[in-house]
């Protein structure tokens, strides 16, 4: 049995940095969301814009979670 221990360090890399940018992209929506319910009547602009943030990082994680489905999954090649 032989190991490709640079392959499995590239895999690694590449799952930490996916996860914490996953991570740090849903935070991003998360504020989206607190910024459009915190906005009050005079502020509209504000909590449209962040309701819009909101779905733009909540789209992004879920497209990146079905694109890691896909790459799992040996049915959908």
């Amino acid at each position: 049995m032989n190991i490709d221990w640079s392959a499995l360090g590239q895999v690694t890399a590449v799952s930490v940095g996916v996860t914490v940018a996953v991570v740090a992209v849903f935070t991003l929506g998360v504020l989206g969301l607190a910024r459009a319910q915190d906005g009050h009547g005079e502020r509209a602009g504000v909590r449209v814009a962040g309701r819009a943030q909101a779905v733009l990082c909540f789209l992004a994680c879920a497209t990146v979670v079905a694109y890691g489905i896909r790459l799992i999954v040996p049915q959908f090649h």
